[in-house]
């Protein structure tokens, strides 16, 4: 905060990058706002359960319940030292400005900001099938916020699916929690191949410690009866008996590449690693680029973790998939990088190690892409019939068949003509997919065929918020 900028800074997230960032500001003199749409901080990876949920950090987080509790302690830690609020969904940016929704109550503001640090974190990559909207299927980290936030499992025998990290862990979480409950993980259903793993091996030796925890995972799944098949191929979820919108999850049928296998079941978590969040930055109008390493359009940063908007800081896996220890020295970095530009004094030293360490983890994270290696067959393979965008029930024919009658090549053109991306949620669970049966279409990259732009709200909202702000405009409050 400046005589010439008398806003103060804003943090938006309250994950491993946004607690970070707000520990270092606080810790220089100033009091950021902190914004999160979770009513309790410690984002997706380290999310805490209401107050009242009796289960230790243990049980929550496995291995990593020693750096959950530090995380959390570090923020309740800064009460009186920052203006936190949580419950509150940040869905909007405009002109120095944030539209934010608040808490059960749904109050609606727009709150003026000074310099702002987006921390908006990532969700689950998803790539259809038939039978993904049935009752009972959930993407992984969904099936995971059940048991963490919630303290239930999605069903009584799961199949988990995908690929990539999260679905070992997610396996192992499961599989732990079910132990004498009656809850039991039916099968591991992984698309990369064990050859895929094992060639990855050096690459990812640059991290030997979250090595070892991911091998650790599937030694222990193992160990426990817990079939685990890679380099499968998902071909349908089935449902049981009733009507096709109420029958529930009855099984799931995978190929080996010579025969159909299927696994009873009654409810399902898939996934295909994960994908950054980039709506709020994409809102504030952040140039983009194509990132081979995470298949994926991202905000462009530099290594301090600027944006090409000045003012505007990028941290976490908003900005590019990296894990959550990354995440805690980028939202410091990004932090150090805002004290700077305000001609405040900080610790060179302590930037340049941040920064060495961020570098450091370029070599894992190709380990972890060449071993669980996006499934670039899917397109050619999905049926014409499966459901893309389930908001606008938009299926891969629909939009193959755009591409070929209209000559769409371009997603956004795409959109305007079947309303794929239209729905709630904005092209979050759908704009892969649907990336992908374009590129596929018209024979281009998937980097040539764009990317959805980012419309607010960024989430879903009570439509007469919205009908308000065009009608009548919105009051604007200071940050703080």
């Amino acid at each position: 905060m400046t005589a010439s900028n008398p806003l103060p800074p804003v943090i938006v997230g309250a994950g491993p990058a946004g607690i970070r960032a707000a520990q270092t500001l606080a810790a220089h003199g100033l009091r950021p706002v902190l914004i999160d749409e979770a009513a309790r901080g410690g984002g997706q990876i380290y999310r805490r359960p209401p107050a009242h949920f009796e289960r230790t950090a243990h049980t929550l987080y496995g291995t990593e319940a020693a750096r959950a509790t530090a995380l959390h302690s570090t923020l309740d830690g800064l009460h009186g030292r920052i203006d936190y609020q949580p419950d509150s969904l940040v869905w909007n940016a405009h002109g120095g400005v944030l539209d934010v929704l608040h808490g059960p109550t749904q109050t609606a503001r727009s709150v003026a900001h000074g310099p702002l640090i987006v921390a908006s974190g990532a969700t689950d990559r998803v790539l259809p099938l038939p039978g993904w909207t049935l009752p009972g299927v959930y993407t992984l980290g969904g099936a995971q916020v059940a048991l963490k936030f919630q303290g239930c499992t999605i069903g009584r025998s799961v199949v988990l699916m995908g690929t990539g990290p999260l679905l070992y862990l997610v396996a192992y979480q499961y599989a732990k929690a079910g132990a004498g409950a009656g809850v039991k993980v039916a099968a591991v259903l992984d698309t990369a191949r064990f050859a895929d793993q094992c060639a990855a091996l050096p690459g990812m030796l640059a991290q030997p410690a979250l090595l070892a925890k991911g091998l650790y995972y599937v030694g222990w799944l193992r160990a426990h009866g817990v079939p685990v098949h890679t380099g499968v191929q998902p071909v349908r979820i089935l449902g049981g008996e009733g009507p096709a919108d109420t029958a529930r999850v009855a099984g799931v049928v995978w190929s080996d590449g010579h025969q159909e296998h299927t696994v009873p079941c009654d409810a399902v978590g898939f996934g295909y690693a994960l994908r950054s969040e980039t709506q709020l930055a994409d809102l504030l109008g952040c140039r983009f680029a194509w990132a081979p390493l995470q298949r994926a359009h991202l905000p462009e940063r530099d290594s301090a973790g600027r944006s090409s908007v000045p003012g505007v800081y990028l941290a976490g896996d908003g900005a590019g998939i990296q894990g959550a220890d990354a995440a805690e020295w980028a939202g410091e970095r990004a932090a150090l990088a805002l004290l700077a530009d305000l001609g405040m004094a900080v610790d060179p030293a302590r930037a340049a190690t941040l920064e060495r360490r961020l570098a450091g983890l370029v070599r894992f994270r190709r380990g972890l892409e060449r071993a669980f290696p996006f499934p670039v067959h899917w397109a050619a393979q999905a049926p014409d019939d499966v459901v893309v965008c389930r908001c606008e029930h938009v299926t891969a024919g629909d939009l193959r068949t755009c591409a070929r009658d209209a000559g769409a090549d371009e997603m956004n053109r795409l959109k305007a003509l079947t309303r794929v991306g239209m729905g709630r949620c904005q092209g979050r669970m759908c704009g892969v997919a649907a990336a992908e049966i374009l590129a596929h279409a018209t024979g281009r990259p998937v980097e040539l065929v764009g990317r959805l732009r980012g419309q607010a709200p960024i989430k879903p909202i009570p439509i007469h918020w919205q009908v308000r702000a065009a009608e009548q405009g919105s009051a604007v409050e200071p940050a703080a």
